[in-house]
């Protein structure tokens, strides 16, 4: 099993990283690693919080949401000529970039409505659970009451015997 310094791992992951966006497969062939070892490299890129996008896809395309997600937040406190250069030095349109913003707003604005609308259903079905357990009570009265009249009826019949020979 070959060791590689953490040079070199970062420097084969910056091949699938803007601008060169190579996919793991070119890079694989270049460079004589193993395809497997790539997709380790990347992901553990991607779990330390670089944007790496999914350069199988080729373009914008290929970038995962959480991608895109950290995009967005990279260049949320940037200025408009400093997230022009950010998205030259990765392939990406600013129009791209605010098309993600939106999205992200919109995913936010849709999660709170989920949240909202759960809410209520949870409620729901509380008052449901509660209306359930109050008719199983009184079933279970009605049970208890009938399984009590019956047993003093049979005891009532043992005593005076059955009221069909009068």
């Amino acid at each position: 099993m070959a060791r590689y310094s953490r040079e070199r791992r970062e420097a084969v992951v910056a091949k699938m990283l803007p601008p060169h966006n190579l996919s793991p497969q070119t890079v694989a062939e270049q460079e004589g690693i193993a395809l497997g070892t790539l997709y380790k490299w990347r992901n553990e890129a991607r779990a330390q919080g670089t944007c790496v996008p999914d350069a199988d896809a080729g373009g914008p395309e290929g970038w995962s949401s959480r991608d895109k997600f950290a995009a967005v937040v990279e260049t949320a406190a940037m200025n408009e000529h400093e997230r022009a250069e950010y998205c030259r030095s990765r392939g990406l349109y600013l129009e791209q970039l605010q098309q993600w913003r939106n999205d992200c707003e919109r995913a936010t604005e849709l999660a709170d409505g989920e949240r909202q609308q759960s809410g209520a259903e949870v409620r729901a079905e509380r008052k449901r659970a509660k209306e359930l357990e109050k008719e199983l009570k009184r079933k279970e009265a009605a049970l208890a009451e009938t399984a009590a009249l019956l047993t003093l009826r049979k005891k009532a019949d043992a005593i005076w015997g059955d009221g069909e020979d009068a």
